[in-house]
């Protein structure tokens, strides 16, 4: 069983930057794929960036990429989502996801684990 609790959200004007951060529960944390999804007013979760157990690969949606950066500590059990160039349609709920496992995953039909999700609003 893995808990899940996101931090950092807030409300940001466009081009500004938030940097998001997951603390985990478990002491499998490290064997675990980590990632962000985000849901927007009226919208579908969707897939942000997600990072493998040893945070040696990581990937992105195209609509961040350039501009996210998913990073994990498995010492301390934290993933943390560093966003810059903010845009107005970045504004959603961002959540963290884990899954054990190795793999490519960017579903979040994929994922078991979720924190309680942490708003960004990003002002124009």
């Amino acid at each position: 069983q893995v808990q899940l609790i996101e931090s950092g959200g807030g409300l940001v004007q466009a081009g500004g930057s938030l940097r998001l951060s997951c603390a985990a529960s478990g002491r499998t944390f490290s064997s675990y794929t980590m990632g962000w999804f985000r849901q927007g007013p009226g919208k579908e979760r969707e897939f942000v960036a997600a990072t493998s157990w040893s945070g040696g690969t990581t990937y992105y949606a195209d609509s961040v990429k350039g501009r996210f950066t998913i990073s994990r500590d498995n010492a301390k059990n934290t993933v943390d989502l560093q966003m810059n160039s903010l845009k107005p349609e970045d504004t959603a709920v961002y959540y963290c996801a884990a899954r054990s496992g190795y793999g490519y995953y960017t579903r979040k039909t994929e994922y078991a684990y979720w924190g309680q999700g942490t708003q960004v609003t990003v002002s124009s």
